[in-house]
């Protein structure tokens, strides 16, 4: 039986997504985002706050990198990936990312360039420009105000 790693988190963007381009061309964006929980103690509010660190690839990475920007709400799924490396004194390190498979913009219409909430997976980059005109057609027709 094989295991399953699913990731889902909705929080805010810590800052704007950074976009680096490998040398094969292909695009990566990596952005902290914030999840935040609330419980009760001794009578007091108290909010945690955890920092995930976000990872996307090829097509998915220029999207982000267009639409998404610091302290706007999406929510993504994803999976864990841990990996290593050595720093400058030869120590180990260890770093934790969600590599995102697909994700939301959430929040009001006004809260990112495009005049729609938009839901995106790892589309080919012909497939874009069809789930962005097409997509937003139909949106449109389909919104209760």
């Amino acid at each position: 039986m094989s295991g399953i790693n699913k990731v889902i988190l909705v929080g805010h963007l810590g800052k704007d997504p950074e976009v680096r381009h490998l040398d094969s061309g292909v695009s990566v964006a990596t952005f902290p985002l914030a999840t935040s929980e609330t419980y009760n103690k001794d009578n007091k509010r108290i909010e945690q706050t955890e920092w995930h660190n976000i990872v996307m690839w090829r097509g998915l990475a220029d999207i982000a990198s267009k639409y998404l920007k610091k302290g706007k709400l999406v929510y993504i799924e994803g999976k864990l990936r841990t990996r290593h490396f050595e720093d400058k004194e030869k120590v180990k390190k260890y770093i934790t990312e969600i590599v995102a498979d697909n994700f939301t913009m959430l929040g009001r219409k006004t809260d990112f360039e495009t005049s729609e909430n938009i839901s995106h997976t790892d589309p080919t980059p012909e497939k874009i420009d069809d789930q962005f005109t097409k997509g937003n057609e139909q949106m449109e027709d389909d919104l209760p105000f």
